[in-house]
């Protein structure tokens, strides 16, 4: 069965418009050279000695310009130890990997985006426990909140990889100092800037839906969100889990809650049209009229950065930049949503565990930092090591110890509903369907059993 692909996977693939059915496969990471073990620049890497020539494979959703990176960012590990790593990464990954598992020609190591894929593995027996040295690194330099993700029935299985976070509100720094705008701190000061903007002639919010097969997901980050927001998150687990239904009243008030931005014709759909444009608008370009001055605000993730036109400034005085979405009640916590990957293995030999957790370390995640594009929750990631501002601000609020993460919600859904009626539900929501109309549809959608990636 297919699997989605993650929200990321979807959003990096439409932003850098690349080619459908693209592989990377490395090159640089099956270095020929002899071990350059017991020099000065080898020392992070001791405790990974004793595999020299082995050969580990990593299968991965990253391709073309992720791939590279990816390959880069381990490429002084396998100077220092002589392993061989073979990645291939492809854009058919959700759908190829149970093939692959499930016919035993399964990779060493995979990266996997979705927790119910991870899951569905871990329960048919297929994936190793993490072993000691792997476990104990994950657990010293992840959040239990991203751990969780990865333990299925007591036992983890998945090391963190890259991450993203998702609770941002894109604007112009310019356009507000001009304006004598203030960036909000809480949801009643959200909607009290909105209400300016709208005064003064501008639409306040621009968004957009349209996402090809995935149409309908940017309107699933924003239930998620606003779950996050009016109830606990011990209730979103509860809802991701259908601990309780998908109609619940808790449920609606989210959906309602959203509404009153994204159904609002006063404020939306900035240099596109009526609330309806946001169904045909592309996820893409939704947010481009901030820099035309036809709306001022657009919640999007972290990696919309991406998507700004070449030359524009990102940072906090420069063209756009981003700002938290605010909770409701700050005092009750500061919610988080985001996404990423998982590196999970398939065997359990000695090299295979050395570069799994190799690849949990602060090594590899400063590695990849330096190479740009690239956040991590990783505690051991050095601010220094990232360049964007935009990233910067992603993994002080990932390593914020007051902040409550919580993955994507669709993500972590079984794929009939996360990646099937909840995108289409919302895309039915924002052309005028009611809210109770919808989420029944939804809720009678839930696979009997509920198993997440089944």
């Amino acid at each position: 069965m297919a699997f989605a692909r993650s929200r990321q996977a979807l959003a990096i693939a439409g932003v850098l418009g690349l080619a459908l059915g693209v592989t990377a496969c490395g090159t640089g990471s099956n270095n020929k050279k002899s071990s350059k073990a017991g020099s000065a620049e080898c020392a992070a890497y001791e405790k990974y000695q004793g595999h020299e020539g082995k050969k580990v494979s990593i299968y991965s959703t990253n391709t073309d310009v992720e791939a590279d990176k990816l390959q880069e960012s381990w490429k002084q590990f396998v100077d220092c130890t002589g392993i061989k790593i073979d990645y291939e990464g492809s854009r058919e990954f959700e759908a190829q990997l149970p093939v692959r598992v499930d016919g035993g020609n399964a990779p060493d190591l995979a990266t996997i985006p979705q927790p119910g894929l991870l899951k569905r593995f871990a329960d048919a027996g297929k994936l190793k426990p993490l072993a000691g040295d792997t476990k104990a690194m994950a657990e010293q330099n992840y959040p239990a909140d991203w751990l969780k993700y990865a333990t299925v029935n007591g036992s983890l299985y998945g090391v963190p990889l890259d991450s993203n976070v998702k609770s941002f509100v894109w604007y112009s720094p310019k356009t507000f100092k001009e304006k004598g705008w203030t960036v909000p701190t809480t949801w009643d000061d959200l909607i009290k800037l909105s209400d300016t903007i709208a005064a003064s002639g501008t639409k306040p919010w621009c968004a957009g839906i349209e996402s090809g097969d995935a149409t309908g997901w940017p309107a699933t980050d924003w239930i998620e969100d606003l779950m996050l927001r009016t109830q606990t998150p011990e209730v979103y687990d509860q809802w991701t889990t259908h601990a309780i239904p998908f109609n619940d009243p808790k449920v609606a008030e989210a959906l309602d809650r959203a509404g009153t931005i994204l159904k609002n014709e006063k404020y939306v759909n900035g240099g596109f049209g009526g609330v309806k444009s946001i169904a045909t608008t592309s996820f893409q370009d939704a947010g481009l009229p901030i820099l035309q001055g036809k709306c001022a605000l657009h919640r999007q993730a972290s990696f919309y950065a991406n998507n700004w036109p070449k030359g524009t400034k990102v940072g906090e005085d420069g063209d756009v930049y981003a700002f938290y979405f605010p909770a409701i009640d700050p005092a009750k916590g500061k919610p988080v949503l985001g996404a990423g990957q998982f590196t999970v293995a398939f065997s359990d030999r000695p090299e295979v565990q050395a570069v799994q957790t190799f690849l949990a370390s602060g090594e590899h995640a400063n590695s990849r930092a330096k190479l740009g594009s690239w956040v991590s929750a990783n505690n051991k990631l050095d601010l220094a090591n990232v360049e964007s501002p935009i990233d910067k601000l992603s993994v002080q609020i990932l390593q914020d110890k007051s902040a409550a993460f919580r993955f994507d919600g669709s993500d972590l859904m079984p794929a009939a509903v996360g990646a099937g009626t909840f995108w289409k539900g919302m895309v039915d929501w924002v052309n005028g369907k009611d809210t109770a109309s919808v989420l029944q549809g939804i809720e009678g959608s839930w696979p009997a059993g509920g198993c997440p990636g089944c």
